[in-house]
């Protein structure tokens, strides 16, 4: 059952902080304070999250890479299939006739994430790689 209560509390700032804070609700299009700070609470309660290796998360890994590189399609499916990980989803699109770009959604334990992402990035041929951390806080 979802907890639907709010309690309201009180952050002491000083002015020039404040008016940051204001500044940055009104250009990112937030509906109030509350909401930007609860934006802020999440982000680091994900971020910490990733601290601790056996901590189950979900994330993306995007990369870029040329198909025509000496197997390197096939090293990619192998680490793919060996992954003590979650593969949730995976999308393949031909940018170019070199590049293909390539994303990976994927759930599991920090640290078997982190592993697998390091071992596709540092393949040859893999052009940029990056994982994107992320989590379900809760609400």
């Amino acid at each position: 059952m979802k907890d639907n209560n709010v309690i309201r509390f009180s952050v002491s700032l000083p002015e020039k902080l404040l008016n940051e804070l204001d500044k940055k609700v009104n250009e990112q299009g937030y509906a109030s304070r509350s909401e930007f700070t609860r934006d802020l609470i999440r982000e680091k309660i994900v971020k910490d999250n990733w601290d601790n290796e056996d901590t189950e998360v979900i994330g993306v890994l995007t990369m870029i890479y040329t198909h025509h590189q000496n197997d390197l399609v096939e090293k990619i499916l192998t680490i793919q299939h060996d992954a003590k990980i979650n593969i949730m989803c995976n999308t393949h699109v031909h940018v170019d006739h070199e590049n293909c770009l390539e994303t990976v959604m994927v759930q599991g334990k920090v640290g078997q994430i982190k592993d697998f992402a390091q071992k596709i990035g540092g393949l040859k041929g893999v052009k940029f790689s990056k994982l994107v951390e992320a989590a379900v806080p809760a609400s």
